[in-house]
């Protein structure tokens, strides 16, 4: 299979099962595929690369932590707040990286671009505060609007978002792309 359909398949293929089991079922039992699904998708991951990939463990594990408290307690809101938390640690992480000098955004797409470390600094300080923005986001929408809204800009809108968004800095990492390695 193909690197990137496979590696597409088990990011966005636990949430497109949660979507699915939503329309068809309910939010408990969308729950409960989510969590199913984030672990297999991991566990895939590492029998595939064999390697630890920390986001699909990472996203698994606040999955079945969120997620087994909201089947336990019979409370959605947990799910429903999942995404603040993964958003809000992920915008933290990226933030903190800056601040203790190591731009995590320059781990994830520094071999494909190479720019110097300001760029990189500035550039992780622009996801990070996009994901805090997004954790905002998705608390007021849980809170504001229907659970079928929310599960449906759960599972496209915060997608869309995201990609526009990257979209959004290409011209930043063009212009201060550099010829040579980075720094």
């Amino acid at each position: 299979m193909n690197p990137q359909l496979r590696r597409s398949l088990t990011d966005f293929g636990p949430l497109l099962l949660f979507f699915i089991a939503y329309r068809l079922f309910d939010l408990y039992v969308a729950t409960a595929v989510i969590m199913a699904a984030a672990v297999t998708a991991a566990i895939l991951g590492f029998v595939i690369d064999r390697k630890l990939n920390p986001m699909p463990i990472f996203t698994a594990v606040v999955v079945v932590i969120f997620g087994g408290l909201t089947l336990y307690l019979n409370d959605k809101t947990f799910i429903k707040m999942k995404p603040t938390m993964i958003y809000a640690l992920f915008g933290a992480i990226l933030i903190g990286g800056v601040w203790f000098k190591r731009p995590f955004v320059k781990t994830i797409l520094g071999t494909a671009f190479a720019m110097a470390d300001k760029a990189w600094a500035v550039l992780s300080l622009r996801f990070g505060g996009f994901f805090l923005a997004m954790a905002v986001l998705n608390e007021l929408i849980w809170r504001n609007f229907s659970e079928s809204f929310w599960v449906n800009f759960h599972t496209f809108g915060a997608i869309a978002l995201t990609i526009l968004f990257c979209f959004s800095q290409a011209p930043f990492l063009l212009r201060h792309q550099m010829d040579t390695p980075a720094e």
